[in-house]
């Protein structure tokens, strides 16, 4: 786990420093090593064209310098880096090895650059792992990007005059001098509609999400003292569904693929930490580990709040059952607002998501652990949300609508729609449009806030050329494919726009705030593979238990009280804590949307009343949109590079009373 950052571009009194600049913006990503090298890729009568790549390195395999990046093959001159982990790294030496492929060190990064060494783009498809990769190879003077497949490790590009720069965080490339922060309002609408920036946008104009599961070669482009993209190529997908699978098939195949997931993943130099909450994601992961590596350090995190029951009790039941060392971590009426304004200034992209991953992956730092485990991934694609029972509840209701008349249905929703709470309205909406796919009803149901909301705020999609959704219209083609299968669909949506745009990404900044690996085995390439094998309603038990081939495959290792708990989901009681603690730097982040010029002010305000006054009724989540996108864009701001190039923030100025 480490971060990456590059410029390919003609003019090396540019491209160096600001190399060097975004190297220095993210010491947090890697605080034991870091490296740049400047590699030729092509040259005219007027100028040279550069690769020029930057490092900095969380050392968790081979803690030698013979694990330094950026890394060379001696033979060829080519050259990598990379940030993640490839799992199945063992496996792949092997081969090579058996190829006459000699090597020097024991980690992962010199297997990968061997594999793309010896089989270019082709190596992609043997990885099982998290990464995003810049790897230039020396005979043919090309740079090669590429993203795992569901985009565990984020990666960012910007396009300027003469130049690409790429890098695994948002503030990396706006520390580079080079890379203008304006505001993006499709980007925003995006975040206000769904509580994260939606792939390929972020709220910046010039700034762009590299499509996870592809590649893209650049190369020189002399004549025109350019970079050429070559054509993105998609080199994974779900496979399809074995329509003939048995459920005791399903499950037996699962079993076996997580015990060799969780194996690989248990790789490490350093000591490893294991997220625990009362679901059973994690106590999978915890006691799979435990298995193969006896007692483990678990930590859960608790809070002390008179309306809201945690987690602590079921977690331990857990963490007894499989001996862990067991660590709770409590917060406190006192102790959050300290941590919520840190963990808002170590945002890198606004976000209502990722508290709980700060609070714990801190536990997991002062603990003196390097890498931590989590559950995330289990739901979206063995089916573990609601969603994927009210899609095909709606989608029936909506045939039998379909028998009224359009107009008749119009009339029905449009008179009750005064009477539903606002929550419901999109559901009663979806009854009028008997036309609508299983992927429309999910995304309807995932909106935060409402088309006619947004269009208080000064939105409206077509202006945006975004879909009625607030969705790039491309990336929505590859969830409609899925929409023959209900299961499918919802497993897409939940997986490419919520996990994917969401949990993958503040997982990574708010566990890299602390200098955490954060490791995911449900999303590794074998379990995504096996569960897209199962067609969906053995993953539903036949309509009516959720992740029903999970549960199977793994029940034996859970506790009764575990395994039979209804699910809820983690959350923070922060609903009682932002109209109290928290009001003044909530307020505060209100303020700081005067930053972002399109946005309506006087709908900022009636919104943010509305919230205020009907506090009880407020899901925290809607005003949290608000607050998240202010102290974002305020912070924005204040942003500078001091004389060093190092990126700083200047602090917030007192409010006046």
């Amino acid at each position: 786990m480490c971060g990456i950052c590059g410029v390919v571009g003609t003019n090396a009194d540019l491209i160096d420093p600001a190399t060097h600049r975004m190297m220095r913006a993210m010491p947090h990503r890697g605080p034991d090593d870091e490296g740049y090298e400047r590699l030729p890729l092509g040259s005219t009568d007027h100028a040279d064209i550069w690769a020029s790549l930057g490092f900095r390195r969380l050392a968790i395999l081979d803690l030698s310098m013979a694990g330094h990046q950026p890394m060379f093959d001696a033979a060829t001159g080519n050259c990598l880096v990379f940030n993640g982990e490839i799992y199945n790294y063992r496996g792949i030496r092997a081969k090579l090895e058996s190829q006459g492929v000699a090597f020097r060190s024991s980690g992962d990064t010199e297997v990968l650059l061997a594999a793309l060494t010896a089989w270019g783009e082709a190596a992609l498809d043997e990885l099982d792992g998290m990464f995003a990769l810049a790897f230039y190879e020396s005979k043919s003077r090309r740079v090669l990007l590429a993203r795992d497949p569901v985009g565990i490790k984020p990666l960012y590009y910007a396009r300027t005059r003469g130049a690409l720069l790429f890098a695994s965080e948002i503030r990396t490339l706006l520390a580079s001098g080079l890379v203008s922060d304006e505001f993006d309002p499709a980007g925003v609408a995006g975040f206000l509609a769904y509580g994260a920036p939606q792939d390929p946008l972020t709220v910046h104009a010039a700034i762009k999400s590299f499509p996870c599961g592809t590649y893209q070669w650049l190369r020189a482009a002399p004549r025109d003292n350019d970079v050429i993209e070559g054509a993105r190529v998609e080199y994974w997908r779900m496979p399809a569904a074995l329509p003939n699978r048995r459920p005791e098939e399903a499950a037996a195949s699962l079993r076996e693929a997580l015990e060799k997931t969780v194996r690989e993943h248990l790789a490490s130099d350093v000591p490893l930490a294991f997220f625990l909450s009362g679901g059973i994601d994690s106590a999978v992961i915890a006691s799979l580990a435990a298995q193969t590596i006896g007692a483990v350090n678990t930590f859960c995190v608790g809070f002390e709040s008179p309306g809201m029951k945690s987690e602590l009790d079921v977690a331990e039941i857990t963490a007894r059952r499989i001996g862990a060392h067991h660590q709770q971590v409590i917060i406190t009426r006192d102790s959050i607002v300290d941590t919520w304004d840190r963990w808002l200034s170590s945002a890198d992209r606004p976000s209502v998501d990722g508290l709980n991953t700060f609070i714990i992956s801190g536990a997991v730092r002062a603990a003196n652990a390097k890498v931590a485990f989590s559950g995330l991934g289990a739901d979206e694609i063995f089916g573990g949300y609601g969603n994927f029972f009210r899609v095909p509840q709606l989608l029936r209701a909506a045939r039998v609508a379909a028998v009224l008349p359009l107009r008749l249905r119009q009339a029905m929703v449009t008179g009750l729609l005064p009477f539903i709470p606002k929550r419901y309205r999109p559901r009663l909406r979806m009854l009028a449009d008997a036309s609508a796919n299983p992927v429309e009803v999910c995304l309807s149901l995932k909106q935060m806030l409402d088309r006619s909301t947004l269009q208080q705020l000064g939105f409206e999609p077509s202006a945006l050329l975004l879909d009625d959704h607030f969705l790039d219209e491309d990336q929505l083609r590859l969830c409609n494919s899925a929409n023959s299968d209900v299961f499918r669909a919802v497993s897409c949506v939940e997986t490419r726009y919520y996990m994917g745009n969401t949990l993958l990404r503040d997982s990574d900044t708010n566990s890299m705030a602390h200098s955490i690996e954060l490791r995911v085995p449900f999303v590794g390439r074998r379990i995504l593979e096996e569960a897209g094998l199962t067609p969906g309603h053995i993953h539903l038990g036949g309509g009516h238990t959720p992740k029903k081939v999970l549960r199977d495959a793994v029940g034996d290792l859970l506790a009764p009280e575990v395994l039979q708990r209804k699910k809820t989901g983690f959350t923070l009681p922060l609903g009682d804590w932002m109209f109290d603690q928290l009001r003044e730097s909530c307020e505060a982040g209100i303020d700081g949307l005067a930053a972002v010029p399109f946005i309506n002010q006087d709908g900022v305000r009636r919104l943010w009343k509305q919230f205020v006054e009907n506090q009880r009724y407020s899901y925290w989540m809607k005003p949290l949109l608000l607050v998240a996108l202010g102290t974002y864009a305020d912070r924005c701001q204040r942003t500078y590079l001091d004389s060093s190039g190092a990126l700083k923030v200047r602090p917030p100025r007192t409010r006046l009373v």
